[in-house]
């Protein structure tokens, strides 16, 4: 057996097995029906290079035969090559353009032999109609039609046939969307907007250190059946203002404000498959990482998911709402995989372009969803471009957060980060930056190993999640806060943001903005739920202890701090660590739970106080770092720091911060002076709580410490 990929238009590698003497008669090119003729074999090593005198159409398969076998060549390494993108890269607009008088459909497929446009009437597939049928022509791989008529109201799809079958798929630039987003539809966006729109003022940030995320699901903040939200599920459920409990504690969006963080990261809005969450009777639970609609929100989340405009008006609603409360609002975006490669509409279009592919033609899947997206194509990276752009200007998000963003290369973030530069306003960028196995060269892959060629794109630090709590693999490994040892010089190296503040010339991140800091997400256990599983044998009271040190750290250390909501209230989903299709109940945010534990909430909401009102937590250069925070002398189990001389023109001149994990209070030696504590085991904020004077303090059990003078 053996190998073929096209290369070039007339160049097509063969990898044959090892001793394989190859005979130029015995080789056979067919490109549908054509024999292409062979004008020169290379050999080299255990491939052959196979260039011919004529030209492979791609519209058809082309395949080699070589003796008794004949195998298909892949077009993968085409669609990288200069000349492909040549001939068929377009910037032009695409998608349907409308206007009242016209409308203007493009759509981009280099491999179709013929595309129609099939509008309907009804954007419920299951109601019986035959479409109309219009034919649409092609320019360099671009097919077009203009239709001088308003279509507003209508439905559409495009109709393809590409490599002898004919596949019906939804427009990828799609901006609206029917029920269960099986059609396009055609609408006027203008009036999507809600009153004030268009002129709302925007979270402005000087550095992206000065953001709090609080990552929410939509579905989750107020599902439950005490949250006193009317529109529960529903994007405008987070817009209901004054929610309360039964029991009078604040809930939803009253909750959030109360808290006091900057940014919400809303987990996917976009338009996910209707197969796991049925939009017509959505009472299934998905996270919504399985993408359909990229461009489009998710129908499950609007009270009328069958009128394409009022899904838009009310995510629209809701961040204008956001906004007006002076949040910010992050997007969960999966630009990685498809929920199903066999039926997703990029590849009905385009097969084998938009996805990665090996040389025998099996999907790379480092998503572990049997596909990953190959972002370095100019025209899939341009997709992820646009449509990023678009959610940041039509949307006015203010960020964007990239599930798995490792399997992006580095070349598409950056010119993501580039593309939302030109709005003039602060839009976050950050992602999972893993390091995972997908069909990508190592050194182009945007993950953690190549932070510094991406500068001010952030990455989930793994680092200080799993020292401060223990792995998120091993349910019983311990962290610094639930009683792990010698983790102090893994800590310290945690509060620097993981920037080279050693001098090591191996630090993970370049700036502390590329450091998202966190101890727990939606993924894996709760945190709570993380420190009973490792420390079954203690109280209630210390895993209370370890709950609030675990994010004091988080909220004290250099870089951008990232909550999950419900953290401030020892959020459970009773051990159930990947709970994508749990009930709600083990999803919902359950506000009991918060009267339960309000000392907590409490607490979480006086540490955000002191990080807002203090900059010395947000510093943005490593040589910042270096010359204002310096690390004390402390005990076994602990860390502690100053930051001096009035750190990023704090108004504090000097904040000494101390994190003590052992089950004892240890006596630390701090410069001599006068101390005013303002943060200690059972209270945080910014209000002093006593005065010490001398060189040395007491540090309580499992617990952090600030001082200021």
């Amino acid at each position: 057996m053996f190998a073929a990929a096209v290369i070039d238009f007339n160049k097509i590698k063969v990898v044959l097995p090892k001793g394989t003497k190859i005979n130029k008669k015995d080789l056979i090119i067919k490109n549908r029906e054509r024999i292409l003729n062979i004008e020169e074999i290379i050999i080299d090593a255990d491939s052959i290079y196979v260039l011919l005198k004529d030209e492979i159409n791609i519209k058809h398969y082309c395949f080699i035969s070589y003796k008794n076998t004949t195998v298909k060549a892949v077009y993968t390494e085409i669609f990288n090559s200069k000349n492909f993108n040549e001939r068929y890269y377009t910037e032009l607009p695409l998608g349907c353009i409308f206007n009242k008088s016209s409308c203007l459909f493009r759509v981009w497929s280099p491999a179709a032999t013929s595309v129609n446009l099939l509008l309907y009437k009804n954007g419920d597939s299951q109601i019986n109609e035959v479409p109309r049928r219009l034919k649409m022509y092609e320019e360099k791989g671009l097919w077009s039609l203009n239709i001088e008529e308003n279509l507003e109201g209508l439905f559409y799809t495009y109709e393809v046939e590409v490599y002898g079958i004919i596949n019906e798929a939804v427009d990828p630039y799609a901006k609206a969307v029917s029920i269960n987003g099986l059609r396009g539809a055609i609408i006027d966006l203008s009036k999507t907007n809600p009153d004030g729109f268009l002129k709302e003022e925007f979270l402005q940030l000087k550095n992206f250190t000065e953001a709090i995320i609080y990552e929410i699901s939509i579905r989750d903040i107020s599902m439950h059946p005490d949250s006193g939200i009317k529109n529960k599920g529903k994007f405008l459920g987070l817009t209901e203002e004054n929610t309360k409990s039964s029991k009078g504690i604040s809930t939803g969006l009253s909750h959030i404000l109360e808290l006091g963080v900057t940014h919400v990261q809303l987990m996917p809005i976009y338009d996910f498959s209707y197969t796991i969450t049925d939009e017509k009777n959505p009472v299934n639970y998905n996270w919504g990482y399985d993408p359909q609609n990229y461009n489009v929100p998710e129908g499950s989340y609007s009270i009328d998911a069958y009128n394409p405009e009022v899904r838009i008006f009310e995510l629209k609603t809701l961040i204008h709402s956001l906004h007006k409360n002076g949040l910010g609002v992050n997007m969960d975006v999966v630009f990685n995989h498809v929920y199903d490669l066999k039926t997703d509409n990029l590849e009905k279009i385009f097969p084998g372009y938009y996805f990665r592919f090996s040389e025998d033609g099996t999907p790379s899947n480092g998503s572990a969803c049997s596909n990953d997206t190959a972002s370095e194509r100019m025209m899939m990276r341009r997709f992820i471009i646009d449509s990023v752009y678009y959610f940041a200007k039509e949307y006015h998000i203010d960020g964007f957060r990239f599930d798995l963003m490792g399997l992006h290369d580095v070349t598409t973030m950056n010119a993501v980060r580039e593309k939302l530069n030109t709005l003039g306003r602060p839009i976050m960028l950050y992602g999972e930056g893993w390091v995972l196995n997908t069909l990508l060269s190592e050194d182009i892959k945007a993950n953690q190993l190549n932070s510094c060629k991406m500068p001010h794109i952030g990455h989930f630090n793994d680092v200080i999640r799993d020292a401060v709590r223990g792995s998120v693999f091993i349910k019983e490994d311990k962290g610094f806060v639930s009683g792990k040892e010698n983790m102090e010089d893994k800590i310290r190296y945690c509060v620097t943001g993981c920037a080279d503040y050693f001098n090591t010339k191996k630090s993970l991140f370049q700036t502390p903005d590329q450091s998202i800091n966190y101890v727990s997400a939606h993924d894996n256990n709760t945190l709570w739920d993380k420190l009973n599983l490792s420390n079954p044998e203690d109280d209630i009271e210390t895993l209370k202890s370890m709950q609030k040190l675990s994010n004091a750290i988080v909220l004290t250390s250099q870089g951008i701090p990232f909550l999950h909501s419900g953290v401030e209230f020892c959020r459970t989903k009773y051990n159930v660590e990947d709970s994508v299709h749990s009930e709600d109940y083990i999803n919902w945010m359950d506000w009991e739970r918060k009267f339960e534990f309000l000392d907590v909430f409490n607490y979480y909401k006086g540490l955000i106080k002191l990080r807002k009102e203090h900059n010395a937590f947000k510093m943005n250069s490593v040589e910042q770092i270096k010359n204002h925070l310096e690390f004390l002398d402390s005990p076994k189990n602990t860390v502690a720091f100053i930051l001096k001389d009035y750190a990023n023109n704090d108004i504090w001149k000097d904040i000494i911060v101390i994190y003590n994990s052992n089950r004892k209070n240890v006596t630390i030696t701090i410069p001599q002076g006068n101390w005013n504590i303002v943060t200690d085991k059972n209270t945080a904020g910014t209000d002093i709580i006593r005065t010490i004077s001398g060189n040395s303090m007491k540090a309580e059990e499992i617990s952090i410490m600030v001082l200021y003078r």
